[in-house]
């Protein structure tokens, strides 16, 4: 009987607690979207996946001596794999729409006001009893950026314990980019500034494209080490694409790299997605936050456009505004997908890839402001 018992308890049956079945369920979740709904499949797979095993109990996965548990603490309290990715991002990018029309830095710039804004809303959640600290509330402000490794960068450094829920609202909302933003892209245009057509982009040179990534890395080391982490490893990547004399090496980053260190980065996340990290009201609070985020930094890059067009000769479309999230390249895409509705011979993706890409710069730029102030 003893022996019979013994068996009994080592047995998963015998150990679930409600909490673990709720949290394995979120990943089954995960999983679905990523497969039937095709959400953020490359991330969400290993993220839901890491979610089902880290709540398996008894099996001691992100547990001290449990291979998440070094998954995680080596890739991701470390910050090497968000850099590794942002460095793969910079090999995959192209600058030239940005160099060609440097206005739509404004509009990647005026995304991230989000950022700033949920900030001070996570700090007003602690009058309903919530306790962010300032740490917390600006993990959860990064959200807003649309970046889902530069939140993971930060989260890792500022808030830790909150980091599965972080990074869930994250690339929740980059997955939702289709469905958040043209409502809110269509209610604050009318239809005329829709159909605005845009002058076809000047050519980029390919010195000034190499240029371009060091000149970005110049002006952050002068004026705000703290995102050089971020910022350095998107240029290296993007120099790698562009000096064309190391394509073996961009290959490798775009490709080989970047694939093994998602696979990584989305288990170790979901060593976070535990019944005692997710299973409460502040990640409740964080989704919340999360799309109150997103939701403000999409209407203030329209915003900034439909300003810029007051003072502009050329006028801008301001459904491009909409681009300067960091999502890479759903939200330029999304961008061109409502033009055409409006005008079907509305061709914006190239102008959208501008604030886009001026976007990911924003993120981390916010990311090391944050990091700066708080850190």
């Amino acid at each position: 009987m003893d022996s019979l018992k013994l068996l009994w308890m080592s047995t998963g049956l015998a150990n679930f607690e409600l909490g673990q079945v709720i949290m394995m369920l979120v990943g089954c979740g995960l999983l679905y979207l990523a497969i039937a709904r095709n959400f953020e499949p490359l991330l969400l797979v290993p993220m839901g996946f890491g979610a089902i095993l880290t709540n398996i109990p008894a099996a001691g996965f992100s547990e001290v001596g449990g291979l998440l548990h070094y998954i995680y603490y080596a890739g991701i309290d470390t910050g090497i794999f968000p850099l590794l990715i942002f460095m793969g991002v910079g090999a995959m990018t192209d600058f030239g729409a940005l160099i060609a029309n440097p206005k739509t830095l404004l509009l990647g710039a005026a995304a991230q006001f989000g950022i700033f804004a949920t900030l001070f809303g996570a700090i007003a959640l602690n009058f309903v009893g919530l306790d962010f600290s300032m740490k917390d509330a600006s993990a959860i402000a990064i959200i807003g950026g649309a970046d889902g490794p530069t939140a993971i960068f930060l989260a890792s450094k500022l808030a830790p314990d909150l980091l599965g829920a972080i990074a869930v609202a994250a690339y929740s909302y980059m997955a939702l980019v289709p469905i958040i933003q043209p409502p809110i892209m269509r209610a604050l245009t009318t239809e005329d500034e829709r159909k605005i057509e845009m002058a076809q982009l000047r050519h980029v040179t390919k010195v000034e494209k190499i240029i371009f990534p060091l000149g970005v890395l110049m002006m952050t080391i002068f004026f705000l080490p703290a995102a050089t982490p971020l910022v350095g490893m998107f240029c290296l990547g993007n120099l790698m694409r562009e000096c064309g004399v190391v394509d073996r090496l961009s290959s490798t980053a775009q490709n080989e790299l970047i694939n093994i260190v998602t696979i990584f980065l989305g288990l170790g996340v979901g060593s976070k997605l535990s019944a005692e990290h997710f299973l409460n009201a502040k990640t409740l609070g964080i989704l919340a936050l999360g799309a109150v985020a997103f939701s403000i930094g999409t209407a203030t890059g329209v915003l900034m456009a439909k300003l810029m067009n007051k003072f502009a000769k050329e006028k801008v479309n301001p459904l491009i505004g909409a681009a300067g999230v960091s999502a890479v390249p759903m939200a330029a895409r999304v961008a061109n997908k409502v033009g055409l509705e409006a005008n079907p011979h509305n061709f914006l993706l190239m102008h959208a890839m501008g604030p886009n890409v001026a976007g990911v710069l924003g993120s981390a730029v916010a990311a090391g402001i944050l990091l700066a102030l708080v850190g």
